[in-house]
């Protein structure tokens, strides 16, 4: 044997060297990088994760359209979701195939489309809504006035910061709204004092963190590269904080560090505090925050406002969307007397 043959095998590559980044984590830096939300963010790489793991960890490379019918099919029979989420398990293979891998598949477009059913919205009567409001307080019971004085989502009535409460002007600017749209709308005269009050226990919270050192709260579009100092900004705070700190999943814009914020209250918090006073209240219907936003349109409907003004208020960039409102008027089935009651 000679002296060269007896050296051991060379390694191809540099072991140091960093290694590529695996599918999802490329999913999700493609995410950010085009700034999709956070929460979309979480749902897509999700589904991507079931999509694997579904058909054994094969690479989605590996797959075809058999195997995404198979995997939409599957959530459609056996786990019996809804159509809403079976339609964002496919937007979300739709941007793993399209543009994380660049992979052209004409026949993924073609893949059956779950119908989404019209269902008319569950409303509250304005006797269930001041029921409903009375039996919640503190933080969460301000954010459900909120969303029923002002029609905003649970996500915008979260993520509204305190340079967005007009009190003069008797408004709120809603910002990056559903579709990244800006709109504004009423601020109840009834919810100007509490909302100062609540102000006033988020500054001394945001000034106690500034103390020790924290107090930086998450911009949006790298605007904390642009204006350094604004993260600690009183104008940037959320005005529903968190009560505890916790590490931002996405890193800091100037120093790639991940960092420990203060987040705004959790989405769920109010959904339970929702479902346990609408529990308490004895109301017979399905009560989420979402509902509240339906109250908010059809009341203002009955009492008589344009539709085009309650488009305007809600955000709908198409008035059909807001027409579904038209229900509760005294039109079509409720505005004929029924031959029964003419016996």
């Amino acid at each position: 044997m000679t002296e060269h043959a007896a050296l051991p095998p060379q390694p191809a590559s540099d072991p140091a060297a960093p290694r590529p980044p695996k599918l999802l984590e490329r999913m999700r830096i493609h995410l950010r990088t085009r700034h999709y939300s956070i929460r979309t963010e979480e749902a897509y790489i999700d589904w991507a994760r079931r999509f694997i793991v579904f058909h054994g960890k094969r690479h989605p490379q590996e797959m075809g359209a058999a195997e995404v019918e198979a995997f939409l099919s599957h959530l459609a029979v056996d786990r019996q979701v809804s159509a809403s989420t079976q339609n964002q398990a496919k937007a979300a293979l739709l941007y793993l195939y399209k543009q994380v891998l660049e992979t052209d598949l004409p026949w993924l477009d073609e893949v059956v489309q779950a119908k989404t059913p019209k269902r008319l919205p569950v409303v509250l009567t304005p006797t269930e809504v001041r029921e409903l409001l009375l039996h919640m307080d503190g933080a969460t019971g301000l954010i459900a006035q909120l969303l029923y004085g002002t029609g905003m989502r649970l996500l915008e009535a979260l993520r509204l910061r305190v340079k967005d409460v007009e009190f003069a002007r008797r408004e709120i600017v809603v910002r990056e709204g559903k579709g990244n749209k800006d709109r504004v709308t009423v601020l109840p005269e009834n919810l100007i004092a509490p909302l100062q009050a609540q102000l006033q226990k988020a500054r001394a919270l945001h000034e106690k963190d500034l103390a020790a050192g924290f107090g930086r709260v998450y911009l949006p579009h790298a605007l904390a590269v642009k204006y350094p100092q604004a993260d600690q900004s009183w104008a940037w705070q959320w005005v529903f904080p968190s009560p505890v700190r916790s590490t931002d999943p996405r890193p800091d814009a100037r120093t790639g560090e991940l960092l420990e914020r203060r987040h705004h209250v959790y989405p769920e918090s109010v959904q339970r505090a929702v479902r346990e006073a609408a529990r308490r209240t004895q109301i017979a219907k399905p009560v989420s925050p979402h509902v509240l936003r339906h109250s908010f349109a059809t009341h203002l409907l009955q009492a008589g406002y344009d539709i085009r003004t309650v488009q305007e208020l809600l955000g709908h960039a198409d008035v059909s969307t807001t027409m579904i409102y038209t229900h509760v008027l005294n039109k079509g089935g409720r505005g004929i007397l029924s031959p029964l009651d003419a016996l």
